[in-house]
């Protein structure tokens, strides 16, 4: 019998502090858009606290065998998430592929990047490494292999994974790495100067000044005061596809770096086992962001903004673990599934894959799964789990190649709605791939 178990780090049940988004009233929106996007943008009524770290484990013990383990962050833009929210339930992919599924609740925004001088800026990324560190000393007691935890994300979870391949190249404590649509490479950060400006403007708003230690006036504050002081602050941008956030990590030359081009060329990555990819699509879903702020790019700008964001760096990051002969696979997932579908031509959006993996999407929408998307799920849970397993050679065993930049390794999942994968080249790519990412 599978169960869940909500286990505690601090405190109770909260989700962490953020500002809720607006379901926005996109042009032909699909029936099933505002309950896809509240689910995956966590628009919900849900009680909100710094007293938020917390985790939740999916487990189906077997007294003979321990399972490996899955521990996922979400996305968010580093601004905002929960692990409450059906998006997020791990019970169907534990009960697919008899693995333990963790999902761990972590601070975004100011709460979890405050960027003040004298402290740790990174405050969230910290949060995910005790949660792992606990799941490392207590999986288990749930029925978990300790030595066989993949971390995983999407979006800013995602760079986080990458995040942590630097940050902790000798004590990784993990044997995987999953990243959903981003790398180290995919969005910006801020410098200790801008994280700074941005701490100080949001104290001097609340009267705790904008020097010196503000932190003691500030913990004084009303924490949704600090919220909504620190949401209201925007950030000057020349492309509103990538506009960042005021608070998101900044470069502290521990958990966060500098040049991570450079870092990925130099090898300066733990060396395990890495699944990194993205959506054919992924400016389907930040096109709603951008509509809701009364902007418009251009068919070029979007496909560039796909390209630079997320296939070039996935691209990089994967072309360089080859050189240092550390095990990576490249994905792209193309399917456009009509329970899934955002608008007329969504496409394969950013998010939107990991319905294949968690499985809520007929839960989510009310419209059951086709066939062909049942079959492609379970094709994908099992290329997951495999790889969750058994990091080193789980995906080998299934006919998955290594990547190889200059082969056809990267594997195109659900072209055409087909419930299967087939393997192409990157080679063409690596001319425009060179000129995008030198604009970052």
């Amino acid at each position: 019998m599978l169960f869940c178990i909500h286990s505690r780090l601090t405190g109770i049940y909260r989700d962490c502090m953020y500002s809720v988004s607006k379901l926005v009233d996109y042009p032909n929106k699909t029936p099933q858009f505002d309950s896809i996007f509240k689910a995956f943008a966590a628009i919900n009524n849900n009680t909100q606290s710094e007293d938020c770290l917390t985790l939740n484990v999916w487990s189906k013990p077997d007294p003979n065998q321990l399972k490996p383990v899955y521990v996922n962050f979400y996305g968010g833009r580093w601004t905002s998430g929960t692990t409450d929210t059906p998006f997020y339930y791990g019970g169907g992919f534990a009960d697919a592929e008899d693995v333990i599924v963790v999902t761990v609740n972590y601070r975004m925004n100011i709460f979890g990047f405050p960027g003040l001088p004298g402290h740790p800026p990174n405050l969230g990324l910290l949060d995910q490494r005790l949660a792992v560190e606990w799941v490392k000393r207590n999986i288990r007691g749930f029925g978990g292999d300790p030595n066989r935890i993949t971390i995983s994300g999407q979006s800013c979870g995602s760079a986080s994974v990458d995040y942590w391949a630097y940050a902790y190249q000798s004590e990784p404590l993990v044997a995987g790495l999953i990243s959903h649509s981003g790398t180290a490479i995919s969005f910006p950060t801020n410098n200790k100067t801008t994280a700074a400006k941005h701490w100080y403007t949001v104290s001097a708003q609340l009267g705790c000044g904008s020097s010196g230690d503000a932190l003691p006036c500030m913990r004084k504050q009303n924490a949704s005061a600090i919220l909504a002081a620190a949401s209201a602050l925007k950030v000057p941008t020349t492309n509103p596809a990538r506009k960042a956030p005021a608070f998101q990590p900044t470069v502290d030359d521990v958990t966060v770096f500098e040049d991570y081009t450079l870092l990925s060329q130099q090898g300066k990555f733990a060396r395990i086992p890495y699944l990194v990819g993205h959506n054919a699509n992924e400016a389907g879903f930040y096109k709603i962001a951008t509509y809701a702020q009364g902007s418009t790019l251009t068919d070029k700008q979007w496909d560039d903004f796909n390209m630079q964001t997320f296939f070039c760096p996935s691209n990089l990051e994967a072309a360089h673990r080859s050189r240092r002969h550390t095990p990576v696979w490249r994905f792209q997932y193309n399917a456009d599934w009509e329970n899934t579908r955002l608008y007329p031509t969504s496409g394969a959006y950013h998010g939107v894959e990991f319905n294949m993996i968690f499985g809520a999407s007929a839960e989510i929408t009310g419209i059951a799964e086709s066939d062909a998307q049942r079959q492609l799920q379970d094709q994908m849970r099992s290329a997951w789990g495999s790889f969750i397993a058994d990091p080193q050679h789980g995906l080998e065993d299934l006919g998955w190649p290594i990547y190889n930049p200059g082969a056809s390794t990267l594997v195109e999942i659900g072209l055409d709605n087909h419930p299967s994968v087939s393997f192409v080249d990157t080679k063409n790519s690596a001319q425009r791939c060179a000129a995008l990412l030198a604009q970052i």
